[in-house]
């Protein structure tokens, strides 16, 4: 029976293909910022690593007494995959041990693999010993055990605490303990460092300076032995940087596997922010309602709007939702404040932040103004069940 990854696919069936890789201890969702924009250009196959997501351990097959699972096992679970849904070619990104695998087709495997994205990750993950140490706890104790260090080696201290955080946690302790100490067994044994130079494809190496499972300088590692690698260090990020910066390594994925700066290429990124900011089912009823005579109004307020202005790196989300509620206030737009009143729970703001944003608005804006937004906001935030205990 063939045995084939649990995998999901987004995107044309045209598309040239993109593999998303997961890191250990992560399910395909730990991509799930990324794939709206990535989709939109690209036939995006997901995969769930041995043991982890919905992919049973029992795929490895059965080990022969004495042996133990290997990168070679892994890559060939992922060709086999391409296979299964005949794939010849495809370009791939990879977190962490995801990445590994990327770098080990990319150098065995050269002739399936056209361009690589290697995310927080390494050509050696430190000495073996301590990953079959980890492997014979998950072993003994589950994953479990495990789960209170992911925090501290995953995110940076201010990221840990977020919704993201608990989620991908959850999805490590729901991990089953033969698949987990598998990969385990299979980054003790794996050391790329003398075949990097066999990596021929075009190669984009992103590392979070925050990252102490794999420190920037296991980042400038890959791309000092790849033949003409590009680097990119993202500050505030640790080891699960499309995570805890989704728009920054979506920004340099689009500009590795697309063209960047392209009409395109802002589309892509201002539909993933679109939708991160206001929501899947707004974006989806906005989407369903354009007609020939809007669609070029929603086609310019995503690449500029979305694409071109919530995309720059000066001011964070949370700024940028009190600017929108405060301009929106001022002109008296009722039925989009409501919109970014929600938006802005989203981004982070409390019930208590938006009260002092309505507050300040009413002597920059006018008491009016300020009056019917916060019967507005009073109203968004009770239908939507925040609790107004200030």
């Amino acid at each position: 029976m063939t045995r084939v990854l649990h995998h999901r696919i987004d995107g044309p069936a045209d598309a040239p293909v993109l593999i998303l890789g997961p890191s250990l201890g992560t399910s395909l969702a730990v991509w799930d910022a990324q794939v709206p924009a990535l989709a939109r250009r690209h036939r995006v196959i997901r995969f769930d690593l041995p043991g982890h997501g919905a992919t049973p351990s029992g795929v490895l097959g059965d080990t022969a007494p004495g042996t133990t699972t290997t990168m070679t096992d892994l890559a060939a679970l992922v060709l086999a995959l391409a296979d299964h849904l005949g794939v010849e070619q495809f370009a791939y990104a990879g977190i962490s041990l995801g990445g590994a695998i990327g770098a080990h087709l990319a150098a065995r495997h050269p002739e399936r693999v056209t361009r690589l994205a290697l995310v927080c990750s390494s050509a050696r993950f430190g000495e073996p010993a301590g990953w079959r140490e980890r492997a014979a706890l998950v072993r003994e104790k589950g994953t479990d055990a495990v789960a209170p260090g992911a925090l501290g080696r995953w995110f940076t201290p201010d990221f840990a605490g977020t919704h993201t955080a608990d989620r991908l946690v959850d999805d490590l302790c729901a991990a089953d303990a033969e698949g987990y100490a598998a990969c385990c067994d299979a980054l003790a044994a794996y050391d790329l460092r003398d075949e990097l130079p066999r990596i021929t494809v075009p190669t984009l190496v992103l590392a979070g300076r925050a990252d102490t499972a794999t420190p920037p300088a296991h980042a400038r590692e890959l791309a000092d032995g790849i033949p003409d690698a590009s680097l990119l260090e993202l500050a505030g990020a640790a080891h699960l940087a499309p995570a805890e910066r989704p728009e920054a390594v979506l920004s340099a994925l689009l500009g590795h596997f697309g063209t960047p700066d392209s009409d395109d290429s802002r589309y892509a990124e201002g539909m993933a922010v679109r939708r991160a900011v206001l929501g899947d089912a707004h974006v989806d009823r906005a989407v369903a309602r354009t007609t020939d005579f809007t669609a070029d109004f929603q086609d310019y307020i995503t690449r500029c709007a979305w694409g071109e202005i919530w995309t720059r790196p000066g001011l964070d989300r949370r700024t940028r939702s009190c600017l929108t509620l405060t301009a929106l206030i001022a002109h008296g737009h009722q039925e989009e404040l409501a919109m970014h009143v929600r938006a802005a729970i989203r981004n982070g703001l409390t019930p208590e932040d938006i009260k002092e944003v309505l507050l300040h608005s009413a002597v920059y804006c006018g008491v009016p103004a300020a009056n019917s937004a916060f019967a507005t906001a009073q109203r968004v935030l009770t239908e939507d069940g925040t609790p107004l205990d200030l």
